[in-house]
C-alpha cells in the first residue's frame, strides 16, 4: 500500500541516496578511486560518538543507525539509514568530531570513502556541492518535524509513526499483498521512539488486539498501515 496522500513520508525520510544520483562518471570515479568495501556485521559500531572522522560512508546493502548514548547509557535513536544512503559527512564537512554514533541494525556491506577524495571531488563538483546542499536542507525539515511533532505525541502515538516509517525502510523486496516485516529489537524501537521498552511491548500488543500488526520474536508484522495512519495523529499535530 502506499502512503501517497495519507502521509508525508518524505518528511520523515533523509534523501541522500540523491547525492550520487546522476553524478558524472568522471566524478563519481574519482569519489570511489580509493574506496574500501568492508562486511559490517549486526551491532558492529561503524562510528564512536566523539571521535574524529576520516570516512564517510555509503550504505550498499543494510541497514545503520544513528545514535546517541545519554549518560545512563540508554540510547536515542536519530535515524536508521537504508540502502542507498551516505552517512559521516556531516563531520567531515564541519571538521569536527562525530556528534553521534552508527552501528549496524543488520549484517550490511559498507563502502568506506576517504574524506580527502570525498572533499577533493566536493571542491571541483558543481552537481556534488548542490546535490549535497539540497541534501541537507531536507535533512534539516526532517528533524525539524521529528522534534516538533514528538515532542507534542504520545507513546502511542510515537510508536504509530516509528512504524510507519519503518515499514517504508524494510518494504523492499515484499511480495505485493504480503505484510511488511520489521526486523527489530525492541531496544531499538523504544530508542526510536524515545521512551522504555515496556512502553513500546505494551503499545505492540495493544496494536496486535487491534488486527494492526503480528509479531514473532523480534520481528514485526505489518498489516494495516492505515490504521497505523489513523492512530499517529499525525494530521492533527501537523495541522
Amino acid at each position: 500500500m502506499s502512503l501517497e496522500g495519507l502521509f508525508p513520508i518524505d518528511k520523515w525520510n533523509f534523501k541522500s541516496q540523491s547525492i550520487l544520483h546522476d553524478l558524472p562518471a568522471e566524478e563519481h570515479d574519482q569519489l570511489f578511486a580509493h574506496a574500501t568495501e568492508q562486511r559490517i556485521h549486526k551491532n558492529e559500531v561503524l562510528f564512536r560518538e566523539g571521535t574524529f572522522p576520516k570516512d564517510i560512508f555509503f550504505i550498499k546493502q543494510g541497514k545503520i543507525k544513528k545514535y546517541r548514548t545519554d549518560r545512563e547509557g540508554k540510547e536515542q535513536i536519530i535515524y536508521i539509514a537504508n540502502n542507498g544512503e551516505l552517512i559521516g559527512y556531516h563531520a567531515v564537512l564541519a571538521e569536527e568530531r562525530y556528534p553521534d554514533a552508527a552501528a549496524a541494525l543488520e549484517d550490511s556491506i559498507v563502502v568506506f570513502i576517504p574524506k580527502e577524495d570525498f572533499l577533493h571531488t566536493l571542491e571541483h563538483s558543481t552537481t556534488l556541492s548542490q546535490k549535497l546542499l539540497k541534501t541537507l536542507s531536507h535533512e534539516f525539515t526532517v528533524l525539524t518535524t521529528s522534534i516538533s511533532v514528538f515532542a507534542q505525541r504520545s507513546v502511542r502515538e510515537r510508536l504509530a509513526i516509528a512504524l510507519i516509517v519503518l515499514r517504508e525502510k524494510f518494504k523492499e523486496g515484499t511480495v505485493a499483498g504480503n505484510p511488511v516485516e520489521i526486523g527489530m529489537s525492541r531496544s531499538d524501537l523504544a530508542g526510536i521512539v524515545g521512551t522504555g521498552i515496556e512502553n513500546v511491548v505494551r503499545a505492540l500488543t495493544e496494536f496486535k488486539k487491534l488486527g494492526i500488526l503480528d509479531t514473532q520474536g523480534r520481528k514485526i508484522f505489518i498489516y494495516d498501515v492505515k490504521k497505523l495512519i489513523d492512530l499517529s495523529g499525525y494530521m492533527h499535530a501537523a495541522s
